[in-house]
């Protein structure tokens, strides 16, 4: 059984990005005993890249990149200015990821983050395909890995769960896109946790660890032993990041977006180390 390098969300620990807010956030990180940090880059231009690759490595520690696109830059759209502005936001993101030493790059990257009005269309998904398999094909340059994010149906129209997602890398047809599997997400839309990791296979390369409510680990509703158990029977090898919002911590783009409202913690740290102890001992069988 491989032990995977353990991530945390940045927004744990902070709501923007200042090389202040960037210190605190990657030295924390690194003092709960976390091997990766993921740097939420819904507006990349908010990102130093010269300081946070250097914090990165002054503490040790391993970035991935992930945002989730607006309906203003959607790339699951008929509407070409707004695909293209989508396009433009997500090789700003690439060239982000590659400047801090990132060779992850993922999230909501394949349309909006967002409640649509109605189903998606065969252009829209068009649409959203040839875009993401240029970025992978870019992405190939830096060795970088672009992972799918499925979501549940309030944040997506277009990719809810591990088959829908598994079907669009087809079309895709690039070797370093991945599916990124989220357990809160998987909670909404899926039948089991079990099934899905099956499915996916060698074709699942990052995954999201968050509790049913957004709190503490092994406080909600979500079935952890059947989740790690899958993970593990599919040696699973890649990282394994802890995700958890509250009103404590806000990000004025981030948290609207996934409606937190509620403060489910204030204490950042003592979350993060009792995250870290559950997904290690789950994952360990304990």
């Amino acid at each position: 059984m491989s032990v995977n390098p353990l991530g945390i969300h940045a927004l744990v620990w902070v709501g923007g990005w200042s090389v202040e807010e960037a210190e605190l956030a990657i030295s924390s990180t690194a003092a709960a005993g976390y091997d990766v940090i993921e740097i939420p880059a819904l507006d990349p231009s908010r990102i130093d890249i010269a300081s946070t690759r250097e914090l990165l490595e002054r503490y040790g520690l391993r970035p991935t990149i992930s945002l989730g696109l607006s309906f203003d830059a959607d790339i699951n759209s008929q509407d070409v200015a707004c695909v293209a502005r989508g396009r433009d936001t997500l090789m700003s993101a690439l060239e982000v990821s590659r400047g801090i030493g990132s060779t992850y790059l993922g999230g909501v990257i394949f349309g909006a983050m967002a409640k649509y009005s109605g189903p998606t269309t065969a252009g829209a998904r068009a649409n959203s395909v040839a875009v993401i398999k240029e970025l992978a094909q870019e992405a190939r340059a830096s060795d970088t890995i672009i992972g799918l994010e499925f979501v549940n149906r309030y944040e997506s129209n277009l990719l809810n769960t591990a088959q829908q997602t598994l079907d669009y890398l087809d079309l895709v047809g690039e070797d370093n896109v991945v599916v990124h599997a989220d357990v809160y997400h998987m909670n909404i839309e899926e039948s089991d946790f079990r099934t899905p990791i099956l499915a996916c296979g060698e074709r699942l390369g990052y995954v999201h660890v968050g509790e049913s409510h957004r709190g503490y680990l092994g406080t909600g509703t979500i079935d952890f032993p059947e989740f790690f158990s899958a993970l593990n029977e599919i040696d699973y090898a890649g990282p394994i990041t802890f995700e958890s919002f509250s009103s404590a911590v806000v990000d004025p783009l981030l948290s609207n977006t996934l409606a937190v409202w509620r403060n489910l913690w204030s204490d950042s740290m003592d979350l993060a180390t009792q995250a870290h102890a559950f997904i290690r001992a789950g994952m360990a069988g304990g």
